[in-house]
């Protein structure tokens, strides 16, 4: 595991980030419940690709839940640390090995857990709270947290302010990780082949 300490959301982030698969997005890789290949992968590969050619990270969306979501993340952070006691450590990107094939971003790492926070709408976190189990959407990167870190649990928090919060401790699903390291390798491998191709054209 090799860490990268700066802020995230900063250009040294997003620079670090740049055509490379992140958890965050894995869901774009592999389906969360299936662990087959996901409809989107083509369209995630081909915006790798250019990345890595014009390089520069693409624009994403962003809508005002996500800003709000990126303000509060250090209430939720704090929270969390007051309720297990604990001291989590922030890190901007984190890479399975000197390859660097692939990372993941996480809100917070400990000795050997590490942390996802989200902050949705009030009727999201509210069905999360119903639901009381790990959502499906984050199923591949609170996963693929794991398999980049080596960890065995991974901790996920839903949190809005003035509601109780939703704490889990997931436990790693290595018939997942496997699924998801083999998905990984050919999409890796298909993505260094279409940016060979850019390139030719680009000669």
């Amino acid at each position: 595991m090799i860490i990268l300490d700066c802020e995230q959301n900063s250009p040294e982030w997003f620079t670090a980030r740049a055509g490379r698969p992140t958890a965050s997005c894995f869901d774009q890789i592999i389906t969360p419940k299936t662990g087959k290949a996901s409809t989107q992968a083509q369209k995630y590969l081909y915006t790798l690709a250019g990345e890595r050619i014009a390089g520069a990270k693409a624009e994403t969306y962003t809508n005002a839940w996500m800003e709000r979501g990126i303000e509060i993340e250090a209430e939720a952070r704090d929270l969390f640390q007051m309720v297990n006691d604990v001291e989590v450590r922030q890190v901007g990107v984190v890479y399975p090995d000197e390859h660097k094939l692939f990372s993941c971003s996480p809100d917070g790492l400990m000795e050997s857990e590490g942390l996802e926070i989200k902050c949705p709408a009030m009727h999201t976190h509210v069905g999360y709270l119903l639901a009381g189990t790990l959502p499906a959407d984050y199923i591949p990167q609170v996963q693929g947290s794991m398999l980049i870190t080596g960890f065995l649990h991974w901790n996920f928090v839903s949190y809005y302010p003035g509601l109780p919060p939703l704490i889990l401790k997931v436990a790693r699903d290595d018939i997942f990780c496997a699924k998801l390291k083999v998905a990984l390798t050919s999409f890796c491998e298909e993505l260094d082949q279409v940016e060979a191709k850019l390139r030719e054209m680009a000669a």
